[in-house]
C-alpha cells in the first residue's frame, strides 16, 4: 500500500514556523511570569501527528533552567492561546528545551581567537 502523500507539501514545517511566531508574540505579550525575562524561540519541531512540539529558547538575561520550568509551567496556558491562533486540528503539546547552540558557538570562538593568538606569538 502506497503511503498517502500530505495535501500540502512541508506542511508540518509550515504548522513549525506558525507556531514559532505566535509562541514568540504570546511570551513577550500575554505570559506575566518573572523568571521569563527575554526569551528567543529558536525553533519548533513538530512531531508528525502534530501531538508534540519541541521548543527550543535561548535566553539573553536569567537562569536557563528556571526560565524552562517556568515555561513549561506555562505551556497549558500557552498551548490554548496557540489553539486560539492557530486553525489546525491538533494544537501540539508544548515541551520546552533550552538550546545551548550560542553558548556552544561562543567557546568556539574562544577557541579560534586563543588559537589565533598564540600563533601568532609563536610566529
Amino acid at each position: 500500500m502506497a503511503k498517502k502523500k500530505s495535501a500540502t507539501p512541508n506542511r508540518g514545517l509550515k504548522v513549525a514556523d506558525q507556531i514559532q511566531r505566535d509562541l514568540t508574540e504570546l511570551i513577550a505579550r500575554e505570559l506575566k511570569d518573572y523568571r521569563v525575562r527575554m526569551v528567543t524561540i529558536q525553533a519548533v519541531e513538530v512531531t508528525p501527528d502534530y501531538a508534540h512540539a519541541k521548543v527550543y529558547f535561548s535566553v539573553l538575561v536569567g537562569d536557563p533552567e528556571e526560565t524552562q520550568a517556568a515555561l513549561n509551567q506555562a505551556a497549558g496556558f500557552l498551548r490554548n492561546g496557540l489553539f486560539k491562533r492557530l486553525h489546525i486540528h491538533t494544537v501540539p503539546t508544548l515541551h520546552f528545551l533550552f538550546d545551548r547552540t550560542s553558548e556552544r558557538a561562543a567557546d568556539m570562538n574562544a577557541l579560534i581567537a586563543q588559537a589565533v593568538a598564540s600563533r601568532s606569538k609563536e610566529e
